[in-house]
């Protein structure tokens, strides 16, 4: 017997905490099927949508989100600028920023300024959900194809470049076994998968890993394990 979609949908939801979603886009019909999808759901308040990035700061006062789902390519404001603008006044909410390209300079340009995870358009209903309870949670949510190009990025970049002196941090071995798959673009359910620990243990693991490495981020974290040859 097939399920119905918004039976699962409310259903993986009734365990989240009330989560205020804002979304900015400048595309009437994705406000319109985003808007859609998130009203309906337990656990979650849709607190509204937004067509352009102008008077950013008024917005974000009046919707009190907690999480942003923001395009990339909105005009005027580019959600880049947007997200650099969010992180300085409201470093607490989260933001997944939104694309139909999976561009890696733009990619990598928005986590730098303070994306929280990086999902492209076509993501399937279900997994956008999952994505925002995830980065509410303190996750780095993004698409296998956008995380091994992140990968890539981080890997590649000069500013990365490993120091001579090799760094511990006093992380434990269990520790060093979650940031490892951090830094191989792994999810926190891909994690949980892999060590065959519960997803919660992950979070716990990761928190642990962002006190002792002073980081706020997946980003930061990966970058200082590969930049320090922490793993």
């Amino acid at each position: 017997m097939v399920v119905p979609l918004i039976k699962i949908l409310t259903d993986l939801c009734l365990s989240m905490q009330n989560i205020r979603v804002v979304l900015f886009d400048d595309n009437a019909r994705i406000r319109d099927s985003i808007s859609m999808l998130f009203s309906g759901l337990a656990g979650i308040e849709f607190a509204g949508t937004y067509e352009d990035c102008f008077n950013l700061e008024q917005k974000i006062l009046t919707s009190r989100p907690d999480v942003i789902l923001m395009d990339i390519d909105i005009p005027g404001i580019d959600g880049i600028q947007a997200v650099t603008e969010i992180h300085s006044l409201f470093p607490e909410i989260k933001i997944l920023m939104q694309t139909v390209f999976d561009d890696s300079d733009k990619i990598f340009r928005s986590l730098c300024a303070g994306a929280h995870g990086y999902l492209l358009k076509n993501t399937p209903p279900l997994k956008m959900i999952e994505a925002v309870q995830e980065v509410y949670q303190g996750g780095a949510p993004m698409t296998p194809v956008i995380a091994n190009k992140v990968l890539k990025l981080l890997t590649s970049r000069e500013a990365f470049e490993t120091d001579e002196e090799v760094h511990d941090y006093q992380l434990s071995l269990r520790e060093k076994e979650v940031l490892k798959l951090l830094v191989q673009g792994k999810s926190y359910k891909m994690i949980a998968a892999d060590l065959f620990i519960t997803y919660d243990t992950v979070r716990a693991h990761i928190k642990k890993i962002y006190e002792k490495l002073h980081v706020g981020s997946m980003t930061e974290a990966v970058s200082k394990a590969i930049k320090h040859r922490i793993v």
